[in-house]
């Protein structure tokens, strides 16, 4: 399956699921150097990232794994392991993180470092995956598994961390968050809050803290 999800053809992916429907859930390697395997709609989000394809090629790819019966939170959700949603909430494809979504996604799902999607798409400076999120209910001060951070410091953080960071994309998601409840003052695991991470540089980011 690696060689035709890799050839983006659509086309010869449906005749193959069509054919072989128990390829919708079969785990596919990264290449083949990495070998390690993760479901089809977790590797459709790995092709935007690295740019072999465009969102919208993805969400078409990830559609017709879905019309064959892809499971939308992939093989079981496991803790610390990313289901498809946190995958492509942390790997830029925010369209296919939409369809995830709205074809019934669990956005609650701790991933990676026990972040949740929200938090990595906080941490990445992704606005309409953020506001998708909070429409679908995520909880918007889950603290992560490892840092006990919630995503408005995941937010912060990935935009002081980021080089070239786009300054308004995150300031954006600081924003939906505030606006969905997010609590300023939770610390993170080492007792830091929001405030300890800005500086007198972050004018305009300040301005939206109390």
């Amino acid at each position: 399956m690696i060689n035709i999800l890799t050839t983006h053809d659509v086309n010869g992916i449906r005749q193959a699921l069509f054919a072989h429907p128990g390829l919708a859930n079969e785990g596919i390697p990264y290449d083949d150097v990495n070998t390690t395997k993760a479901h089809p709609l977790h590797r459709i989000c790995d092709g935007v990232f690295s740019k072999d394809y465009t969102e919208e090629k993805a969400v078409e790819l990830a559609t017709v794994f879905l019309e064959y019966g892809a499971h939308i939170d992939g093989n079981g959700l496991i803790e610390k392991q990313d289901s498809p949603l946190v995958a492509a909430a942390s790997l830029h494809a925010d369209q296919v993180a939409t369809l995830y979504i709205d074809n019934g996604a669990s956005v609650n799902h701790p991933g990676c470092h026990g972040g949740t999607a929200l938090h990595w798409a906080a941490w990445c400076g992704r606005p309409a995956v953020v506001r998708r999120l909070i429409q679908a209910g995520a909880e918007i001060n889950k603290r992560c598994i490892d840092f006990k951070a919630n995503p408005l410091f995941w937010a912060v953080h990935g935009l002081k961390s980021t080089d070239n960071a786009n300054v308004p994309d995150y300031a954006e998601c600081v924003h939906l968050l505030l606006q969905a409840g997010a609590d300023q003052t939770i610390p993170n695991g080492e007792g830091k809050t929001v405030a300890d991470l800005l500086t007198e540089d972050d004018v305009e980011l300040k301005k939206q803290f109390h």
